[in-house]
């Protein structure tokens, strides 16, 4: 088998998935890194040997090198951009998640993929994490019956260091953490009830970093550069980035289209991190205990059950990699759809609806919590990528 040659477009703090998708000799290897900057030129050249070509930008590099593949680990901002200028040369497209900042950006890149039969894919990576996956199988199984509400919490304690010292802070860079953090998480409620958002509605505040004075330019630094666990409490944070206008906690209620109910609250100022799911079907509901191996699901599916005796816990399986392990599976998937197409776990069309959800539900906080319907893909284009965008 032949290598396939992958490009890799940006390879600063999330550089890490795509080294998962070098492997020379053995089905693909990494042949060209483009970033702007210096030091993710000097970061590709010491994880992937000095005569890695690197060049400034997107256009250079479909100019100068032939490529089978690209994988865009830009900033948020800059996903649709280049994602519009690798689709529209035909090329196959693996785009981190958020699919985009904007709506109108998420559904030009879902028609310029079917207009130029490019294949494309979104790094939705905790479909793959075996918390997911299990919760998906118990639901699948039928054992708490149908799907009725999902609530979800996710405890960002890491928060004021990974999203409030550089471009994530900016509504103008990233739209709401409920896009770069949110996005996950809205997708996995998607996938578990089996349904898309079509009524959203929000409260929310920058509660916490937003009174914090102590703020610097990070543009020259990394997260791995000013991360430090020993920080607490929040309102002890330093350097945090000279523009702060998203929120730090959100809380979304969503009606979905096949009647089931949700809600996802989301905090950057706890001192744990981890999210809980819970799943309510018409016949028992799911918990998880944690998201790391060996961390447990709940299942309560009798009367005689109650806080601390469910009725039966599984262990979330080992796996080993980035995320839980979901980051080797979901280039392996990547790698395989490149090469040879088909249907996938990951699904553009629901990266396309969690970005919507998002921005609709930021949009329904910024207005006082007005509930606002979310319009739905187009169905012609929902049908070319649900059938595997053949």
């Amino acid at each position: 088998m032949n290598d396939l040659r992958i490009g890799v477009i940006g390879f600063g703090s999330r550089h890490t998935v795509a080294l998962h998708a070098h492997q020379p000799g053995e089905g693909s290897a990494i042949t060209v890194v483009a970033d702007p900057s210096e030091r993710g030129k000097a970061n590709a050249r010491e994880a992937l040997g000095e005569d890695i070509p690197t060049v400034d930008s997107v256009e250079q590099l479909l100019a100068d090198h032939e490529v089978d593949a690209v994988m865009i680990l830009t900033p948020d901002f800059a996903h649709a951009s280049v994602a519009l200028t690798t689709l529209d040369a035909g090329i196959p497209t693996f785009c981190e998640k958020p699919m985009a900042i904007s709506v109108e950006d998420t559904d030009a890149m879902l028609a310029l993929a079917k207009e130029k039969r490019a294949r494309l894919y979104i790094g939705h990576n905790m479909r793959h994490m075996p918390v997911v996956r299990q919760m998906k199988a118990i639901v699948d199984s039928g054992r708490i019956g149908r799907v009725r509400a999902i609530w979800c919490r996710h405890f960002v304690g890491a928060g004021g260091d990974f999203y409030f010292k550089d471009w994530h802070a900016e509504r103008a860079k990233s739209m709401s953490l409920l896009l770069q953090k949110g996005a996950h998480d809205i997708d996995v409620i998607h996938w578990l009830a089996g349904g898309y958002t079509r009524r959203v509605s929000g409260i929310g505040d920058l509660a916490v970093y937003g009174d914090v004075t102590d703020r610097r330019d990070n543009s020259d630094r990394l997260m791995r550069d000013w991360y430090d666990a020993d920080i607490w409490p929040p309102t002890a944070q330093k350097e945090l980035n000279p523009v702060i206008d998203v929120e730090d906690i959100s809380m979304l209620n969503m009606t979905l289209d096949n009647g089931v109910l949700a809600s996802y609250q989301q905090c950057h100022f706890t001192p744990d991190y981890f999210r809980n799911y819970t799943v309510i079907g018409d016949a028992g509901r799911i918990e998880n205990m944690g998201d790391d191996s060996g961390d447990q699901i709940h299942l309560w599916e009798s009367r005689r059950s109650g806080p601390g005796r469910p009725d039966a816990v599984e262990v979330i399986a080992r796996a080993d990699g980035g995320h839980g392990g979901a980051d080797p599976s979901l280039v392996a998937e990547f790698l395989r759809f490149a090469r040879s197409g088909g249907t996938t776990e990951v699904s553009a069309v629901a990266a396309r609806e969690a970005v919507a959800t998002g921005v609709y539900g930021a949009e329904s906080i910024r207005s006082g919590g007005v509930p606002l319907d979310v319009p739905p893909v187009p169905q012609e284009l929902r049908d070319y990528f649900d059938d595997g965008q053949v």
